[in-house]
């Protein structure tokens, strides 16, 4: 793979996919200690950066290839990305996906022109029946990752993000298979030798590094970043990262968590857990990154809207911003009534309240609330428990929201 690979194939791909912009993030800089720039493949016409490599195979099949149609198999972006841009170009297209995928995922990638196949409980037994199928049905099959051509097509991000800006010292990418990060590196490492480039995978998922290291592969559990969550690295992709690449870091829940609610309250920018994991990484370790320009991938948006609305609520508790303060009170006329208005007078906002006198261990003539409220910050909240405390209602901070 050379960077005239991955120029032949922008070639090709210009006119036909986003050139995605690529924008500095002053405010989350001011966070990280760093110069943050981010090139957002979330802004891709299906919210990832799949569609490059997906359409630079597509252009390079042979026209009985195109007749007979492809096959791929998938249960996200790589689905959608093939799905669009083969009905854009008049092939026939079937995406195999697990049975547990989602109905949502399903009915976008079926609207997007492909004929879905459900086979099998995981990824593995999908890709097995996919190449079966593509046999037996004489269909091209588009692998999501381990390919030339898709490699090369991912590529062309890199092409994009270094022309915006062509002085970063660090190049942070998000690896799964390693498609993107083989790609970008081998674009990245031509046009600025002395570029520091980076990898990052979920801890749950540590396969390339793994890999890398000549580990066994233990990889299992669940994660928020189910587009990276690849258990078999590509061959091509391992043997270019091995060259190419500087290191492989891991990343855990919390801070992918943390990375996806920071990117949507102070860039306002969706991001799935995948596309957040490079920011991850770098406000995980914060001292390697600091005073340096450094570029992030931010490789995909397309993250379920009650798991976004969950992330978004938990960073408010961790904030300090939504609590639960569970009060006592003597159950007698009024009391309730002086505890709002003191959280009131204290400027917090009541979201809900439950009223408690059967199952909580208090005394006959007590009761107990929990109340959720909207504050300032931990500070406020301190504030609120102690006006509380100071008119005699004993007064506790639960640890989360439920």
């Amino acid at each position: 793979m050379t960077i005239d690979d991955i120029r032949a194939a922008a070639a090709r791909l210009a006119g036909h996919i986003a050139a995605t912009p690529a924008v500095a993030a002053p405010r989350l800089s001011d966070e990280a200690g760093c110069r943050l720039f981010l090139k957002l493949e979330s802004q891709q016409a299906t919210g990832s950066f799949k569609e490059r490599g997906a359409l630079n195979k597509l252009l390079m099949l042979p026209e009985d290839g195109r007749r007979a149609g492809v096959i791929a198999m998938s249960a996200g972006n790589h689905a959608q990305a093939v799905a669009c841009h083969a009905t854009r170009l008049g092939i026939r297209s079937t995406i195999v996906m697990p049975a547990f995928t989602p109905f949502t995922k399903v009915e976008r990638t079926e609207a997007l022109g492909a004929r879905v196949v459900l086979h099998g409980e995981t990824l593995s037994d999908a890709q097995s029946f996919a190449a079966t199928l593509a046999q037996e049905e004489g269909l091209a099959f588009v692998h999501p990752y381990d390919d030339p051509l898709i490699v090369a097509g991912q590529g062309t991000a890199a092409l994009e993000f270094l022309e915006a800006v062509p002085d970063l010292d660090v190049l942070v990418v998000p690896i799964g298979g390693g498609g993107l990060m083989a790609g970008m590196a081998a674009a990245a490492r031509t046009l600025n030798p002395r570029l520091t480039i980076l990898g990052v995978q979920c801890a749950l998922y540590p396969s390339m590094k793994q890999a890398l290291a000549g580990e066994p592969v233990t990889c299992g559990g669940v994660t928020l970043a189910e587009g990276i969550a690849v258990k078999a690295p590509g061959a091509l992709t391992r043997a270019m990262i091995a060259a190419l690449v500087d290191e492989v870091l891991l990343v855990d829940e919390p801070a992918l968590e943390g990375a996806v609610y920071r990117l949507a309250t102070v860039q306002k920018l969706v991001a799935e857990g995948a596309g957040a994991a490079a920011l991850a990484a770098v406000l995980s370790n914060r001292d390697r990154f600091a005073g340096k320009r450094v570029g992030l991938v931010v490789s995909g948006g397309n993250i379920d809207a009650r798991l976004l609305s969950q992330v978004l609520v938990r960073g408010l508790v961790q904030e300090g911003r939504i609590i639960r303060l569970r009060i006592g009170l003597n159950d007698m006329p009024g009391a309730l009534a002086r505890i709002t208005r003191i959280l009131g007078d204290g400027g917090a906002n009541i979201v809900e309240i439950h009223h408690q006198r059967l199952f909580h261990d208090v005394p006959v003539k007590m009761a107990e609330i929990d109340v959720i409220l909207e504050t300032r910050g931990h500070a406020h909240a301190h504030t609120l428990i102690e006006r509380l405390q100071a008119a005699d209602f004993p007064t506790e901070l639960m640890s989360e929201v439920s």
